[in-house]
């Protein structure tokens, strides 16, 4: 393997899309609430409560402009789960590659 086709199997890493299946969007952290609860502005224009869940809680950070993977709860449309949180450098990748909404695009 030479050093130019190792370069390019680097630069394409793998990250995780939005499930429109099971009603995943993208979503960008506004206000830090407290108590494990961020005010998330979601790709469709509503601004959602979101929750973060134990196991994102113990793992990672969020902070206020971090790009999510959301989950709008079936029961109450105004609220949502954290799922995924992207890193800087994987956020502005998404957005060279365009698949980030442009009402989102901030990166």
């Amino acid at each position: 393997m030479t050093v130019d086709q190792q370069n390019t199997e680097e630069d394409f890493s793998r990250v995780r899309l939005p499930n429109i299946k099971e009603s995943e969007m993208f979503g960008v952290a506004d206000q830090l609430m407290g108590a494990s609860r961020i005010k998330v502005m979601c790709e469709d224009g509503v601004s959602r409560m979101g929750r973060i869940p134990g196991k994102i809680r113990k793992r990672m950070w969020i902070r206020e402009g971090d790009l999510l993977i959301v989950k709008v709860w079936d029961f109450q449309p105004d609220k949502c789960d954290i799922k995924f949180r992207y890193t800087k450098t994987q956020a502005s990748n998404l957005s060279r590659r365009n698949k980030i909404p442009k009402s989102l695009d901030v990166f």
